[in-house]
């Protein structure tokens, strides 16, 4: 059974950084493709990065330049870094690996 356990959400300030961290169980996430989303209230949710199981990167236009998904491999996790963060970046985000979901965390950007 796959299981996503994500970390690193909170409340920040406009111009900040954070860095959310989806821990795997069941599946390597070296061979896999993984992604995240992010979901406002009232709406679907919205693909923010995904990285390949080959390495390969692809951002969503709300954060490309400014966020940097990564994975290490030794502790199964996959990391997404967001710079210079906005009020509009205020949503759940959610890691995602095939079918299977984290429960998502919640980013609030105020002062």
């Amino acid at each position: 059974q796959v299981q996503l356990v994500e970390s690193g959400g909170g409340l920040v300030q406009p111009g900040g950084s954070l860095r959310l961290s989806c821990a795997a169980s069941g599946r390597a996430v070296s061979s896999e493709n993984v992604q995240w989303y992010r979901q406002a209230p009232g709406k679907g949710r919205q693909l923010v990065a995904v990285i390949g199981h080959l390495g390969t990167t692809l951002y969503g236009d709300s954060v490309k330049g400014r966020s940097t998904i990564s994975r290490d491999n030794a502790t199964n996790t996959v990391h997404l870094q967001i710079n210079n963060l906005k009020p509009e970046d205020t949503d759940i985000y959610y890691c995602r690996l095939h079918m299977y979901w984290s429960k998502g965390t919640q980013v609030t950007v105020a002062t």
